[in-house]
C-alpha cells in the first residue's frame, strides 16, 4: 500500500502521510459548508433538497479525487459560491426549466474539457482584463451578501425604495448577528473552519427558537433519481443560449485560474511563474463540472479554501483524495443537512438565519478583490466598476458582466485602441450588444 502511495503521490520525496491525511481534513471541514448551502440554493428553482446534496457530494468526491491522482495537487473542488447563484438567477431570468440550465452546465463543461486539452486555454486566460476579473468577482461577492441579508431578514423589501432595513429584533436576524459574531471570532483567531462553525452556532440556536426542526443527524442517502441525468441538451443548443453558456465557461476558467494561481504560491508549486501539471488540473476541474451537471449541480470549481489544508503542510494529491473521501462520507449525514438547510416562513417569505451568516461572511472574503482593481486607471477601473455594481443592482451576474466587456470595448474604440484590444474582449461583447437588440 506504501509503495502505491510513494508511486502515484510522494515519487520518491520526503512527505509525511499524516501530514497530508491532516491538510486533507482541514481543507474538507474548511469547505464542508457547500454541502449546507448548495441544496438550500437550489432548490429555489424546485430542484429536490436530497438529491442536490447527493450530487454536491459526489461531484465534489470525483473531482477532488481526480484532482490528487491526474495532478498530484492538494486542491479540492466543488460546487462554486457565486457558480450556484449565478444558475439560479440564469434560469430565473431566462424563464426555463432547471433541467435547461443544467443543460447549459453540461455545455460550458464539455467545451472546458476541450480547452483544457488545447494550447487555446492559454491565450483566454490572457486575454482576459484582470480589472474585469476582480471587477466580476467583487459583484458576486456583493450579490451574495445581498442575498444573506436578505435571506436573513437583515435588509428588506420597502414600499417606494429598493431595500431598506429590517426589524433588528426579528428573530432571524438575532441568530443571523449571532452566527456572524461566531465566525469574527473564530476568524480573527485563525480558526481554519470559522464558517462551518458559524452555521452550526447558528443552527443550534434556531433549533432552540423553534425556527428549524431537527430531522436526526444519520441516515442512508437520499435518492439521486430526482436530478440524475435530468439536463436537457438539445433544448440549449440555439443562439438563445450562447450568451449564458459563455458566461459559466468563463467565469468556471478564471475561478480556476485565480485559485491555481493563489493556491500554488502559497504552497510553493509554481516555478518560474508557470504551474506544472496545469493542464491535469484544469481537466479535473472540467470534469467535476459535466459530472456536476449530469448528478444535478452547478459549476463545480477548485476552492481556495484548499489553502487551510496547505497552511497544515499538505504537499501532494493524496491530500485531497482524503478530502474527497470525505465528501463520499458525509452522503450519510443527511439529516443533519436537512436541519441545517431547512427555512423558516414568515409572512409568506423563507428566512434561512442558518447560512444567512455564511453568505455575508463568503461575501466579503471574495470583495477583498477591490484591492487589485487600478481605479486610477479609466480604461480598466471604469468597466470593473460597472461590473462590480451592476451585478447587485440588476440582480443578474450575466448582465454586470455584459456591461464590464462592453464599456471596456467602448473606452478603448473612443481612445482609438480598437485594434490593441484583445479578440476575445470584442467577441463577447458583440455578443452582449447582439443579445440586447435581438433578444428581449
Amino acid at each position: 500500500m506504501l509503495k502505491i502511495i510513494d508511486k502515484l503521490f510522494f515519487k520518491g520525496r520526503e512527505v509525511n502521510i499524516m501530514t497530508e491525511i491532516e491538510g486533507g481534513l482541514a481543507t474538507f471541514f474548511t469547505m464542508c459548508y457547500i454541502i449546507f448551502v448548495q441544496p438550500a440554493i437550489l432548490s429555489k428553482l424546485g430542484m429536490d433538497f436530497g438529491s442536490v446534496m447527493v450530487a454536491t457530494c459526489l461531484s465534489s468526491a470525483i473531482a477532488t479525487i481526480l484532482m490528487g491522482i491526474l495532478a498530484n495537487y492538494p486542491i479540492a473542488l466543488a460546487p462554486g459560491m457565486g457558480h450556484n447563484f449565478l444558475f439560479v438567477i440564469t434560469a430565473s431570468a431566462l424563464a426555463i426549466s432547471w433541467e435547461k440550465a443544467l443543460g447549459i452546465i453540461f455545455i460550458s463543461g464539455s467545451l472546458f474539457i476541450i480547452l483544457s486539452l488545447v494550447p487555446f486555454r492559454e491565450r483566454i486566460l490572457n486575454d482576459m482584463p484582470n480589472s474585469l476579473k476582480y471587477g466580476i468577482s467583487v459583484g458576486i461577492g456583493l450579490l451574495i451578501t445581498l442575498i444573506g441579508l436578505e435571506w436573513s431578514g437583515i435588509v428588506v423589501q420597502k414600499p417606494g425604495t429598493f431595500i431598506g432595513l429590517g426589524e433588528l429584533n426579528f428573530l432571524p436576524v438575532l441568530i443571523t448577528f449571532s452566527g456572524l459574531l461566531v465566525i469574527i471570532f473564530l476568524h480573527l483567531r485563525d480558526v481554519k473552519s470559522a464558517i462551518l462553525w458559524g452555521i452550526l452556532s447558528s443552527t443550534s440556536l434556531s433549533l432552540l427558537a423553534g425556527l428549524s426542526k431537527f430531522h436526526g443527524v444519520v441516515s442512508l442517502p437520499p435518492s439521486i433519481e430526482p436530478t440524475f441525468f435530468k439536463f436537457k441538451l438539445l433544448d440549449v443548443l440555439s443562439f438563445n443560449y450562447l450568451a449564458p453558456i459563455f458566461v459559466f465557461l468563463f467565469l468556471d476558467v478564471f475561478d480556476t485560474v485565480g485559485t491555481l494561481v493563489g493556491v500554488g504560491e502559497q504552497g510553493g508549486f509554481i516555478h518560474q511563474g508557470k504551474l506544472p501539471r496545469a493542464k491535469s488540473a484544469f481537466l479535473a476541474d472540467a470534469i467535476g463540472t459535466l459530472t456536476g451537471s449530469v448528478l444535478g449541480t452547478s459549476t463545480v470549481t477548485s476552492y481556495i479554501e484548499s489553502a487551510s489544508g496547505i497552511s497544515v503542510g499538505a504537499k501532494t494529491g493524496l491530500a485531497s483524495v482524503i478530502t474527497g473521501l470525505l465528501f463520499i462520507i458525509a452522503l450519510f449525514f443527511y439529516p443533519l443537512v436537512q436541519t441545517v438547510g431547512g427555512g423558516y416562513e414568515s409572512n409568506g417569505f423563507y428566512y434561512y438565519p442558518t447560512i444567512s451568516p455564511a453568505l455575508i461572511f463568503v461575501g466579503y472574503l471574495m470583495t477583498q478583490n477591490v484591492k487589485k482593481i487600478d481605479f486610477k486607471d479609466f480604461e480598466e477601473g471604469f468597466p470593473a466598476f460597472l461590473a462590480m455594481i451592476m451585478i447587485p443592482l440588476t440582480f443578474s451576474i450575466t448582465d454586470g458582466i455584459a456591461f464590464g466587456f462592453i464599456s471596456y470595448s467602448l473606452i478603448g474604440l473612443f481612445r482609438g485602441k480598437i485594434k490593441e484590444q484583445n479578440r476575445l474582449v470584442l467577441t463577447v461583447s458583440l455578443i452582449f450588444i447582439l443579445k440586447y437588440i435581438f433578444l428581449k
